[in-house]
């Protein structure tokens, strides 16, 4: 199975000419398969227009974090900065998460909003999910204070600070069941359309077209790719929407802990002059790989799987083996290191590579001062919208 989703993700991104025999094989199984997923997301869109299905509205204000095309477009990371956003403010957020591929993203959120007013919902009916975590925390009036949001004093709610002010939807492009206030695409500056082909044949969930219903447009990774690429995706993005607001965002990396511990924290310098070998499963492994680069290890070797791949004892084994030939190549025993979400996802599992240190990269997502899209315009733009959703001028 891992062979063939590397083999799918090869066609939606790799030149024609780098297409095997075996990647031309699958591929008319994969445009018979795009051609009926295309059937069905118009015909899922026609029913909510027109009223046959029906969308649903929370009581709070709700916040699309989405993307358009699958893994690694920093969705989690931008839903984490959302919800401190509001938490920093006195304002509690309800995280709604499908909980797909273990929950290893939901797992990870958990990890790091612990100790905050954040709360996560998980769950394939994210309308049930919420209404249930509404039921019991009940949720906040905020009529007259989004207008305060963000000021440069931290305002001062008298509700309830446990009730819910406001729901965050994570990967929520798609999820049309819920009504959403404001829907932030997130965009991958190193891998963005591939073949511009609908899954499974490409990358993408939805057309570009769909752009026209977001409110905000995010390009990530923007630092590692050069401005004529980010110009490119700017240029792309605003054929289809003209007037929306794009910022740029990176990946900052803040400290390691290792796997056993994660109470301790380590400097970025801790890989200076290591051999260190990359293990991940998630989406976009290439910026893994490039920051650690930048860190200034001795030596960067790598072993990627697809986005929330489970590691399997035989995986482990192959590990270990790669390992042993670092160690005999260098003379020095190597360093593996991993992101939090696959740490998240099985902890235990890393745990079997006892004989090697385990480290955890810690990353926060953060704004680039670029072109006069700053973190304060985003925070403006998610004020305004609300208090237009609350009446407040």
């Amino acid at each position: 199975m891992e062979a063939v989703r590397r083999a799918v993700k090869q066609i939606a991104y790799a030149p024609p000419s780098q297409l095997t025999a075996f990647h031309l094989s699958l591929t008319p199984f994969l445009f018979l398969a795009s051609s009926l997923y295309s059937v069905a997301i118009r015909l899922r869109h026609h029913l909510y227009r027109f009223n046959i299905l029906h969308k649903h509205r929370l009581p709070v204000p709700v916040i699309s974090v989405g993307n358009l095309t699958w893994g690694g477009n920093g969705k989690t990371p931008m839903v984490e900065f959302v919800a401190r956003l509001f938490a920093d403010h006195r304002i509690s957020p309800l995280i709604l998460t499908r909980g797909y591929g273990g929950a290893d993203e939901a797992k990870m959120l958990h990890r790091q909003l612990k100790g905050t007013s954040v709360k996560i919902g998980v769950g394939a009916n994210r309308v049930a999910t919420a209404t249930t975590f509404i039921e019991q925390y009940g949720y906040m009036c905020l009529n007259g204070t989004y207008d305060k949001l963000l000021a440069e004093d931290k305002m001062e709610i008298q509700s309830n600070y446990d009730q819910i002010g406001v729901a965050i939807l994570d990967d929520g492009m798609q999820h049309l069941r819920m009504w959403r206030d404001l829907e932030i695409v997130m965009v991958n500056a190193l891998m963005p359309w591939g073949n511009n082909q609908l899954i499974p044949l490409g990358p993408l969930r939805e057309p570009l077209t769909a752009l026209e219903r977001a409110d905000i447009a995010v390009i990530h990774h923007a630092d590692l790719v050069l401005e004529k690429d980010t110009d490119a995706l700017e240029s792309t993005i605003r054929k289809v929407k003209k007037s929306i607001p794009i910022f740029f965002t990176k990946m900052a990396p803040v400290c390691f802990f290792p796997c056993r511990d994660v109470s301790c924290k380590m400097p970025l310098t801790t890989v200076e002059n290591v051999i260190v070998l990359c293990l991940s499963g998630i989406g976009s492994a290439d910026s893994f790989i490039q920051r650690i680069k930048m860190m200034g290890p001795a030596y960067v070797d790598h072993l990627d799987f697809s986005d929330h791949h489970l590691f399997q004892p035989k995986e482990i084994e192959m590990v270990q083996t790669r390992l042993k030939a670092l160690e005999s190549e260098f003379a020095a025993k190597p360093v593996v290191v991993v992101t939090e979400k696959d740490y998240d996802r099985a902890p235990e599992v890393l745990k079997h590579l006892k004989h090697y240190e385990v480290l955890v990269l810690c990353c926060r997502l953060q704004f680039l001062a670029c072109k006069g899209s700053t973190e304060e315009r985003f925070e403006k733009i998610v004020r305004d919208r609300l208090s237009r959703r609350l009446g407040v001028n």
